[in-house]
């Protein structure tokens, strides 16, 4: 991967930095204090390796990913007979617990997941700021505050009330939602203009810090009940408009090809890499256990993750976007012999053979989904003889997504006559739509459309759980069972809109001056 230096040469460099082919003096790496190491820019870019690195935990299974899209209306996991149950969690996470009525939700290991890894990061942050070979550079201080910044965004969207810490050893205890919004506004605005401008792949550049105050300021009246749509327009524009180099890719699917580190959509992205930075397993976590003969995968598929029926039907037959769901036959990798499945439920289709046959429709969330229900994710490729660690970079944020956002802060203000707006729809759509543009979708005339473009676009990017709430739409029913019920049903109030404080955390601050407090409604 071309574009993917930062963590693996990193390392590399660490090891490296004081070696020189005419001086055989050995400079041993037990010498290397926080004193005396991080005079150099090298030597502080492997330093900087560790407040980046809980990112590859992000966007795997049981954590951030799993927490933003198999709680609404696009992913799910089912339970397929005895598989995938594992406590109830992830029924009790796509139907906001109503599946798992009589467990404890704040006891979920994916709370605990999500919260620890995101507090390694802030911590791995205090202590940097605090290494006397990071003092004093401004540039380098600047990422810390705004990588900071990032991690303590997405446990405000995520938990509402979170500890906050600027030093080692503080706590400054719990802070309210719009408390930490204040926080995070300022460490953004102060520390985003010293980040460079200039192309610094997997890492936080001066358009990545941009991109989460456009994201901030979008929600903003969830946070503290204000809207910021100007202030959304005017951190979009410094990325529309900026020397930044971002664009359209002129074809959907390569913004998330196996080789995707050259793609000029990416505005932050991680740099996942099947040797060097691992972490990112999609294949594994949506594929059946016979799709490794499809792609020649080195390890078995779990048969999890797949998506709702309604939320497939929501796209247009002939919008390319739709290519973003694997259905219908499978075949190994010849493309001709079929994959079978010994346990196949060949009712589900009026087939008794043993192919597999991905369908669309979920016959149940729980006990007994069928193997082979449930439309797959695949808007990543998987490269064939893939490894569990797949190569394919996750954009963090894109430049189609800032659009989107763009678009959205000007209909909120201006409402859905906004020319400029319905331009940058049109953008989107007629790159979904090869020529000649079959495009049978409305003009964006409601919410209600504005959220369906918004789904389409950007399934499985880890944005769908913030985009619901925001839409007033993460408390609304989805799903049916066999009865035409919705098995995730409506709710009557929004307390659900942040996740318990996990159980861990609040045992193990019990009894002090900083006890963390549950969320209200758990």
């Amino acid at each position: 991967m071309n574009r993917l230096k930062f963590v693996p040469a990193i390392l590399l460099t660490a090891g490296l930095v004081a070696v020189s082919c005419t001086n055989l003096d050995e400079n041993l790496k037990d010498k290397w204090t926080p004193a005396n190491y991080g005079g150099s820019s090298t030597e502080q870019d492997a330093l900087l390796v560790a407040m980046y690195s809980p990112m590859f935990n992000n966007y795997g299974h049981n954590g951030y990913f799993t927490l933003m899209e198999v709680s609404t209306d696009e992913a799910m996991i089912p339970q397929r007979g005895g598989d995938w149950y594992d406590g109830g969690q992830p029924q009790g996470i796509h139907t906001h617990f109503q599946s798992v009525s009589s467990s404890k939700p704040e006891g979920f290991d994916i709370f605990n997941n999500t919260w620890t890894n995101a507090f390694s990061g802030i911590a791995a942050c205090n202590r940097l700021l605090e290494t006397p070979g990071i003092k004093g550079s401004a540039g380098k201080e600047a990422e810390l505050k705004v990588m900071r910044a990032w991690y303590y965004y997405y446990l405000m969207d995520l938990f509402g009330n979170v500890p906050l810490s600027t030093k080692l050893g503080e706590n400054q205890g719990q802070k309210t939602p719009a408390q930490m919004y204040a926080f995070v506004e300022s460490e953004l605005t102060t520390n985003v203009p010293l980040l460079t401008k200039n192309a610094n792949y997997g890492r936080l550049t001066y358009w990545a810090g941009q991109a989460i105050l456009l994201k901030l300021y979008l929600n903003a009246a969830v946070y503290t009940g204000t809207p910021q749509y100007d202030k959304a327009i005017a951190a979009a524009d410094a990325i529309i408009n900026g020397t930044g180099g971002f664009g359209l890719e002129a074809t959907y699917k390569d913004i998330f090809a196996a080789k995707n580190d050259g793609s000029k959509e990416h505005i932050w992205a991680v740099p996942f890499d099947f040797k060097y930075g691992q972490g990112f397993n999609l294949d594994q976590m949506t594929l059946h256990y016979g799709s490794q003969d499809t792609y020649k995968l080195q390890q078995q598929p779990w048969n999890g993750y797949c998506s709702l029926e309604e939320f497939y039907k929501s796209y247009s037959p002939t919008d390319e976007r739709r290519k973003s769901f694997i259905v219908g036959p499978q075949y190994k990798a010849d493309g001709v012999t079929p994959v079978t499945d010994g346990s196949f439920e060949g009712a589900a289709k009026g087939d008794s053979s043993a192919n597999l046959f991905f369908t669309v429709k979920v016959n149940e969330l729980l006990p007994n989904a069928l193997r082979q229900s449930g439309a797959r994710l695949g808007k990543f490729e998987f490269a064939i003889g893939s490894t569990p660690n797949l190569d394919n970079d996750f954009p963090v944020f894109r430049y189609g997504a800032v659009l989107l956002d763009k678009a959205e802060a000007l209909f909120r203000k201006n409402g859905f006559g906004d020319a400029t707006a319905q331009g940058y729809i049109t953008q989107l759509r007629a790159r979904a739509f090869k020529a000649p543009n079959t495009n049978t979708y409305p003009a964006i005339a409601s919410f209600d459309d504005l959220l369906a473009e918004r789904g389409r676009e950007l399934f499985s990017e880890a944005w769908r759980r913030q985009d619901l709430i925001r839409f007033g739409k993460f408390t609304a029913a989805w799903g049916k069972d066999s009865s035409g019920n919705p098995w995730k049903k409506a709710e009557s109030d929004n307390h659900i809109n942040i996740w318990p404080i996990p159980l861990a955390q609040i045992t193990a601050t019990a009894g002090s001056a900083t006890a963390l407090k549950q969320n209200p409604g758990y």
